[in-house]
């Protein structure tokens, strides 16, 4: 059997807690941009006449709402390519 080791537990954590990070960190979003969306075409339909008022304002709005969603990817690939944990190993092992 094999042995595990404290790299082998640092790897899978990261790549676990990369997997939820991306998870969780998706679902806000896009139920925020979803809802955002349903809301400016009730008020395009409501008053047709500041549609491009409406339109410009919630594209800035769904990228905002969509920062959030990148920056779970960039912490999660953080946590798999660039995991300020695997210097510690590396270093203990004498690498």
């Amino acid at each position: 059997m094999t042995e595990i080791t404290a790299d082998v537990i640092v790897a899978v954590v990261s790549i676990f807690t990369a997997g939820i990070t991306m998870a969780i960190g998706s679902i806000a979003p896009a139920l925020g941009e979803g809802r955002a969306l349903a809301e400016a075409l009730q008020a395009i339909a409501q008053q047709p006449d500041e549609a491009p008022t409406l339109t410009r304002t919630l594209f800035v709005g769904i990228a905002m709402v969509e920062s959030t969603g990148i920056y779970c990817l960039v912490v999660s690939m953080i946590l798999i390519f660039a995991n300020p944990f695997w210097d510690h190993f590396i270093t203990k092992a004498g690498g």
